[in-house]
């Protein structure tokens, strides 16, 4: 089954779209720091045009669904929202912490990812490969980078710029369990679209209207007494 999917991920500094076409992607990034919502339709609309690859056409939309920057998570899920209703596609939302460890190098089978997700937390998981899928052993949750959940004992690869914000506190956490540390990974549109894939080709995904983010926790910033 030929599947051309479209893919957004806007839940951290980077707006990324990425365009599968059975397999093949075309992809691409800018950095954007909260300029989200005035950079990602004109990328979606560049890259369509570039590919020359009519909206109607496609057979799904996937976005980055969090955890990450609100704003961000918000307007990812909106566009996509707007696009799939339009064609009367299905969408499916992609955990940004599993695309990210679906960014690290094949050969990579365990992953600890952490996030920055400001006010001194880490957003963090888990997850060991079987096969061509990821196992969730640590589900997303946000921590306070020297309270984040140990992994079972074994070799794992740190990724995610939770590494570098927070890099003696993480370190120290996971002393002797991370074989290797990629602190400049993000998660990425071109991730989200390899891992939309198998779920559209089952004939997954859900109706444009029950799209949501991932936000994990409620709370957006500090108060003046806690800072």
């Amino acid at each position: 089954m030929i599947l051309n999917i479209l893919a957004v991920e806007t839940s951290g500094d980077f707006c990324s779209v990425a365009l599968w076409r059975d397999g093949k992607i075309d992809e691409c990034e800018k950095l954007a720091g909260q300029r989200q919502s005035g950079l990602l339709i004109d990328m979606v609309h560049e890259l369509l045009r570039d590919c020359d690859m009519p909206l109607a056409e496609l057979d799904g939309v996937a976005y980055g669904a969090g955890p990450g920057a609100f704003t961000g998570l918000r307007v990812a899920c909106g566009v996509v929202q707007g696009l799939a209703m339009g064609i009367g596609k299905p969408v499916v939302g992609i955990g940004t912490l599993l695309a990210l460890a679906q960014s690290q190098p094949p050969g990579v089978e365990r992953v600890v990812c952490c996030i920055d997700a400001r006010m001194n937390e880490v957003y963090h998981a888990a997850y060991e490969k079987c096969g061509s899928a990821w196992t969730v052993v640590q589900e997303p949750g946000v921590y306070a980078p020297g309270a984040a959940p140990l992994p079972p004992e074994g070799e794992w690869q740190g990724c995610g710029n939770g590494y570098a914000v927070y890099a003696d506190v993480l370190r120290a956490r996971y002393a002797g369990r991370l074989g290797g540390i990629d602190d400049g990974a993000h998660p990425h549109a071109r991730e989200v679209a390899i891992l939309s894939a198998p779920i559209l080709a089952a004939g997954g995904g859900c109706a444009a209207e029950s799209a949501a983010p991932i936000y994990i926790r409620d709370k957006v910033a500090l108060k003046t007494n806690e800072r």
